[in-house]
């Protein structure tokens, strides 16, 4: 059996400045955060299925990949996630069954609409509690999202060139926790972890190597928890894992544009936006 490659693909500096959904007129913090949110229901929906976090894991970072090629004017960013988490489960070898995928996603998305119409309505201050209402076996519903399951998946195995090969961190974080002496604080590998795991709703994986990624999460926890390191200009810890300073900074930032605080009307507008039809219609209003 021969060993997994551990070359992935990144985007180009032209995919980066110039993202399909950018030439479709979407802002790019619309685009951020609706990646962000897709990922975020990969999370949920992983955490509802009890699925392995390497499959949520490659999933999120599957979806990142394919907005570098695909638009969210095109494909909209939950169909995409309910695809790529099918697709990640396969891969990593611990499928799921088709309904119970599509009923947890029903049930995300029921929420996120009841969450949308509670805020347009005068009882945003007290709204109604969300109650979950299973579709029909045999409803219009079930059979709309096994399409948009379906046609998600090859999609993004079609547009992706069949390379869905995902390098995780976790085992590059351990690594170099040890190599720096951090092993022994577990405050620090659990916040490091951590800050991994937020990266996930970042593109930070489609843009830069796992080096350059766990360095960040390193350099956030050393510094949140106040350990020193070596960091003179001539002697930088983080060159002796090749990683770039303005790189390593411009992930640090990603990962902690997460953190910003967004007003209720920021959040309902990006899950008002999670299917294509949603989307083309904000739009237009915007146009108009």
């Amino acid at each position: 059996m021969s060993a997994r490659p551990t070359l992935y693909p990144l985007a180009s500096l032209s995919q980066f400045h110039s993202t399909p959904s950018a030439q479709d007129s979407i802002p790019r913090h619309v685009e951020d955060d609706l990646r962000a949110y897709g990922c975020k229901l990969i999370h949920q929906a992983g955490i509802l299925l009890n699925q392995k976090q390497v499959a949520v894991a490659t999933a999120q970072i599957l979806l990142q990949r394919f907005f570098y090629v695909s638009s969210l004017k095109q494909f909209g960013v939950a169909d995409i996630g309910m695809g790529a988490l099918y697709l990640s489960s396969k891969l990593e070898e611990c499928p799921v069954r088709m309904r119970d995928l599509i009923n947890v996603y029903d049930l995300l998305l029921q929420r996120a609409a009841h969450t949308v119409a509670s805020a347009s309505s005068s009882s945003l201050h007290h709204p109604a509690e969300f109650k979950y209402t299973p579709m029909s076996y045999f409803g219009n519903t079930f059979y709309d999202l096994k399409e948009a399951l379906v046609v998600s998946e090859m999609q993004i195995l079609k547009r992706l060139g069949f390379d869905v090969q995902v390098v995780l961190p976790y085992g590059t974080l351990v690594n170099y926790m040890r190599l720096l002496g951090l092993t022994s604080r577990n405050e620090a590998v659990s916040m490091a972890w951590g800050y991994l795991n937020d990266a996930l709703q970042t593109p930070v994986y489609a843009l830069y190597a796992v080096p350059t990624v766990v360095s960040a999460a390193i350099l956030l926890t050393t510094r949140r928890l106040g350990i020193s390191l070596p960091s003179s200009p001539e002697n930088c810890w983080w060159e002796l894992f090749d990683v770039e300073w303005e790189d390593l900074w411009s992930v640090c930032g990603y990962i902690m544009r997460l953190y910003r605080e967004r007003t209720t009307a920021e959040q309902v507008e990006i899950m008002g936006l999670l299917s294509k039809k949603d989307l083309r219609q904000w739009l237009e209003g915007r146009i108009t």
